[in-house]
């Protein structure tokens, strides 16, 4: 199975910078640059290239929009990149949630707003031991206490929304649906033709392209850490047991 989405590939390519009191904040997941070189732009074409799989959207919406939010960036429709990180953040997307408050600070095709930065960075690092902290950490520093009031009124509005407590559930159960309907089909080595999974040598059309049910749960479980990274309550599925057909007694009945 090719890589279901593309949170690593969009979160080192998007590599939207934070400069606060001298300190350059990356996109994680990204290298570091060497302090003797330019910090490194990618190129819209790049983001452009990203291969969203709409079927994904069954279990993890959240990958699959945050997806569709680098690859319309790159397409210059930024009014649409952000509609579709908002989804994503929505759907307990931590990535999603840092991309906009970078975007808020440095007032990235929007006007900027620390206090909106602020909020973002907050709900995005909210999980322990969160790789958004730091980041977080420096802007709540470099902020003013007028700042930091508007960020938390916003925070009163957008947790109920885009907090854990709410955004991660949700996304939780629809990661279990998706994983339960999965395990109905896992009988015979029965296979699954997730939509919009295609190589050019292989077209949606292609039934050959489809993969076993059991390599699609692998996929999805791996993927899914782009969502629940560091999030107590996310239950992994795992391989699944094969469905084998009841033993007939020898008077033909069960």
């Amino acid at each position: 199975m090719s890589k279901m989405s593309c949170n690593t590939f969009v979160l080192s390519l998007l590599a939207m910078s934070l400069l606060i009191s001298g300190t350059t904040y990356a996109a994680p997941n990204q290298d570091p640059a060497p302090a003797s070189s330019t910090d490194y732009v990618p190129s819209d074409a790049d983001l452009a290239k990203a291969n969203c799989i709409i079927g994904e959207e069954r279990f993890l919406p959240g990958d699959y929009y945050y997806c569709l939010g680098g690859l319309t960036y790159g397409q210059h429709n930024y009014g649409e990149s952000t509609r579709f990180f908002t989804t994503a953040a929505s759907w307990a997307s931590k990535p999603a949630q840092y991309v906009l408050g970078v975007m808020a600070l440095n007032g990235d095709h929007q006007p900027k707003n620390r206090a909106l930065a602020l909020a973002w960075f907050a709900l995005a690092s909210e999980r322990p031991d969160s790789r958004f902290k730091a980041p977080y950490d420096e802007v709540y520093k470099a902020s003013t206490q007028a700042e930091r009031k508007a960020a938390d009124a916003l925070l009163a509005k957008m947790r109920p929304v885009y907090g854990d407590a709410t955004a991660a559930l949700r996304a939780q159960n629809r990661y279990l649906d998706g994983m339960a309907m999965l395990k109905r089909l896992n009988n015979g080595g029965n296979q699954y033709c997730m939509e919009g999974m295609a190589t050019l040598d292989r077209p949606n059309t292609d039934t050959s392209a489809c993969q076993s049910v059991q390599q699609v749960v692998q996929s999805v479980d791996h993927a899914s850490v782009n969502v629940f990274e560091g999030w107590a309550g996310h239950v992994t599925v795992g391989p699944l047991e094969q469905v084998t057909a009841p033993a007939k007694s020898s008077n033909g009945t069960n």
